[in-house]
């Protein structure tokens, strides 16, 4: 091989380094999030997913305990204005979102954010599962889910949910014509007790047409995947990182000029 070959190689192994250099250590990502409702067809949906890459320091709900405003905005009607309200209050530097829309059995969606790996590690998430009064999905503890490795690499790639995990926020009585997507969710009346695992109540349901117009049908048993949220991230370079690149791209188009002019 000449020297102004292996030059030129060498060149090219700089520019590729330093763009998968960026790759391992850049603090900003584009996360993709992707909601899937895995229940058998006719079973339960779910409203709009509300999540969030934070610090830690949002606390949604606790087993064993009244659920506050904030869960109770997701649990009984799925708007969840409350509790974006209380999670911007508690880390206005989180990254949130909604990833809009009902989610019928067998469908999935998506959202891309940019996200700061170094400063928000950890993924909460609460979504309203329908018919019900008050029923949703969602971590305890807001530190259950670490997405991110020091490095920025994902350390998991999807959460998974079965319909034992499936909670009661047990602010609204059991009624189904009170309940949202197969009745009058106006009617709701308060409850007063307290978030607890349920799903068996989901059976109640039965034999009621829902908003999206199918029979219900629960058909589920406590190992029932009712749940799956993925992510996939892509680096974001830094912007000296591209000068970097550029410069070595320019060098080595230079060479390959100065090689064809000598030819």
């Amino acid at each position: 091989m000449s020297h102004r070959n292996f030059k030129l190689r060498h060149l090219a192994v700089i520019a590729a380094s330093l763009s998968l250099g960026s790759a391992v250590h850049a603090a900003q990502i584009n996360l993709t999030i992707t909601a899937e409702n895995l229940t058998p067809t006719n079973s339960i949906s779910f409203a709009p997913l509300h999540f969030g890459i934070h610090n830690g320091s949002f606390d949604a709900f606790n087993i064993g305990q009244v659920a506050t405003a904030p869960i109770i905005s997701v649990a009984e009607g799925g708007s969840g204005v409350a509790w974006q309200a209380a999670f911007a209050a508690a880390d206005p530097g989180a990254t949130r979102g909604t990833i809009g829309m009902p989610l019928f059995p067998g469908m999935t969606r998506s959202l891309t954010v940019m996200v700061d790996t170094a400063i928000n590690p950890f993924f909460t998430f609460a979504a309203m599962a329908i018919p019900s009064n008050d029923f949703f999905i969602g971590n305890d503890s807001p530190t259950r889910f670490s997405l991110f490795n020091p490095d920025g690499s994902l350390r998991i790639t999807s959460i998974n949910q079965k319909a034992s995990q499936i909670w009661d926020a047990g602010s609204e009585v059991f009624d189904p014509a009170a309940a949202a997507f197969v009745g009058n969710n106006d009617l709701r009346t308060a409850q007063n007790s307290v978030v607890a695992f349920n799903f068996g109540e989901f059976y109640g349901f039965n034999g009621l047409t829902t908003a999206a117009g199918y029979t219900f049908n629960s058909a589920l048993t406590a190992d029932t995947d009712v749940y799956r949220i993925s992510f996939s991230a892509a680096p974001i370079p830094e912007p000296e990182v591209y000068a970097l690149m550029l410069s070595g791209i320019m060098l080595i188009g230079a060479i390959a000029r100065r090689r064809r002019g000598k030819a």
